[in-house]
Formats: C-alpha cells, sequence, structure tokens
C-alpha cells in the first residue's frame, strides 16, 4: 500500500486520516512490542508490518514515543472496567483481583509488561504513560473501594491508604508479569481472604 492511500484532503488541505489505516499500524505496533520489545520497536518497522507508507506514521505521530504512548494509553482505556461496588469489601476486594487477573492474563500485555516497566527506567514519556495511564487509574479504584470500607465500618478509619492500595494491586502484578506464574480461582480466594485480614491490620 502506498503512502497516496491515505487518500482525499480535508477542505484545510490536511491530509485524512483513515480509520482502518490507523487499525492496521495500531495492531503493527502491538506486533512489534511484543515480537521484538519497546527498545527495538521503529517507525520503519511498523510501517512495514503495517502495509503502509512510514509518512503514515508521520501523518498521525511526531515520534515513535509519541506514537507507542498514545497506543498504550488508549489500549489501557480501553480496558479500565467500572470499580467494582458490591456493598461488601470481601466481595469488592473479589471481583477487583479477578478483573486485574483478566486484564493480566491477556497474551499481549503478558508478553510485553515486563519489558515496559524495564524501558520506563529510561524513557521518561513511557514512565508518564505507565504512570498516568496505568498506574493512576487502577490505584483510584482501589483506593475508592477501600474508602467505601471505611465509610461502612468493614476498615479502621486510621487506614493507611497508601499501603492498602499497594496491597490491593502488588500482588497479581508481581507474580503474573515478573513470576508469569498462572492464578487460578483457588488462589484468588485465598488472596481475598489475605488482603482482606492485612487491611483490617494496616491501620495508624
Amino acid at each position: 500500500m502506498s503512502t497516496s492511500d491515505e487518500g482525499a484532503r480535508a477542505v484545510s488541505g490536511g491530509a485524512v486520516l483513515r480509520p482502518r489505516v490507523t487499525d492496521a499500524i495500531t495492531e503493527a505496533a502491538f506486533a512489534e512490542l511484543a515480537e521484538t520489545g519497546y527498545a527495538r520497536t521503529s517507525m520503519d518497522a511498523v510501517a512495514r508490518r503495517a502495509g503502509v507508507g512510514k509518512a503514515a506514521l508521520y501523518r498521525r505521530w511526531r515520534s515513535k514515543q509519541a506514537m507507542l504512548a498514545e497506543l498504550i494509553r488508549d489500549k489501557v482505556a480501553d480496558a479500565l472496567p467500572p470499580t467494582p461496588d458490591t456493598g461488601a469489601l470481601r466481595t469488592d476486594l473479589r471481583e477487583l483481583f479477578a478483573t486485574f487477573r483478566a486484564q493480566l492474563d491477556n497474551p499481549l500485555i503478558t508478553r510485553i509488561g515486563a519489558g515496559l516497566l524495564a524501558e520506563a527506567e529510561h524513557d521518561a514519556t513511557l514512565a508518564e504513560v505507565l504512570q498516568t495511564g496505568v498506574a493512576e487509574p487502577r490505584r483510584a479504584a482501589a483506593c475508592a473501594i477501600l474508602r467505601a470500607a471505611v465509610d461502612r465500618g468493614e476498615l479502621p478509619s486510621g487506614l493507611e491508604f497508601e499501603l492498602g492500595i499497594d496491597l490491593l494491586i502488588a500482588p497479581l502484578a508481581f507474580r503474573m508479569l515478573v513470576l508469569k506464574s498462572p492464578i487460578d480461582d483457588g488462589y484468588l480466594e485465598t488472596l481475598t481472604r489475605a488482603v482482606e485480614a492485612a487491611l483490617k491490620a494496616a491501620s495508624s
């Protein structure tokens, strides 16, 4: 496919960005990330895999970093579920853990997640995306669950929220992204009980 496949020009003279071309680029970019890693992914390689001219990428993004930042942020935003609100801490925790497990069990996340975390140490743009697009929304969901439990009297008013949020997020992320170990329903049930008990002790 040539760069002319981008097609018509708008009245203003700007290129019309065809959704199907953007979709092809998005698929190609994540395939490259999974196959070669963040550092080795290039605009040239993504363009070749997508079957488009490199100009099609530069019409959309000024650099590889800008492209991958936007695509990763969009992918994460699409995967954010509603915060559990079952009316009880234990079932809220169980639903949250099940959601996190489903997200982390995605083969794409399994293949690129740990690599992105490592690359973020050397790439400020990627680090910002992972912080604001990945970590913060999930920490906000965890915080909402904890605040609701405090309001219901299930957790102490002196709960250390930062520690509590870590307890909700870190165990699954470490086990699945770093250890790459499977998690069955029995593990989730045990984790739910253990975290609930730890939360009740995590007060100042």
